[in-house]
């Protein structure tokens, strides 16, 4: 029982909101501190700037986990439906992804493209925000049996894909952290 209210009390979607708003006015403030240059240096060929981190982080809410939110509108959830996997379980009860590094080869599918300014991050960011908080009161109307399978943690409903979204958020931070550390090496070392 304690678990079950833990969780809701984690799935509560006025708090998911408002954390994931919090966490991406920090996102937005953060880039006043890079160049358009220093946002789309990349580590290396196989690894995202810092700016694809960014547009990576807004294409993924509004094309793909907002609709999916809507799909769940309209799914019927099914009787052979298998639940979460083991990882969605641990995810969930976590209240965060996995503490690891995820890394997907590149492709013209997934990798993102560079920004062309500050100022589409900023705006795309803001559009993230605003699509989050017209979702979010009306959530309580997608019945939770209605599920979309998600790849890694199976099959989750409107509000687990709602709290996915402040999630994935805090997760690039360690991402995040690596570009940071990255850009201060380039930095110190053109300027020795």
């Amino acid at each position: 029982m304690q678990t079950n209210q833990n969780q809701s009390q984690r799935l509560n979607t006025i708090d998911i909101l408002n954390r994931f708003e919090q966490l991406t006015e920090t996102y937005i403030q953060q880039l006043e501190n890079y160049s358009l240059e220093e946002l789309t240096r990349k580590p290396d060929e196989d690894q995202w700037s810092l700016g694809q981190m960014y547009v990576h982080l807004i294409q993924s809410v509004l094309y793909r986990h907002l609709p999916i939110m809507e799909a769940c509108r309209n799914s019927s959830g099914s009787e052979e439906a298998a639940g979460k996997t083991e990882s969605g379980v641990e995810a969930y009860a976590r209240g965060s992804y996995p503490p690891i590094r995820i890394q997907v080869p590149p492709s013209k599918e997934y990798t993102p493209l560079q920004p062309e300014s500050k100022e589409q991050l900023v705006s795309g960011l803001r559009d993230v925000i605003r699509a989050m908080r017209a979702i979010q009161p009306t959530l309580a109307d997608i019945p939770t049996a209605n599920t979309v399978t998600h790849p890694g943690f199976g099959e989750l409903n409107a509000v687990e894909w709602f709290a996915l979204v402040e999630m994935h958020y805090r997760h690039h931070l360690r991402q995040k952290e690596r570009l940071d550390a990255f850009l201060r090496g380039t930095k110190e070392a053109s300027e020795a």
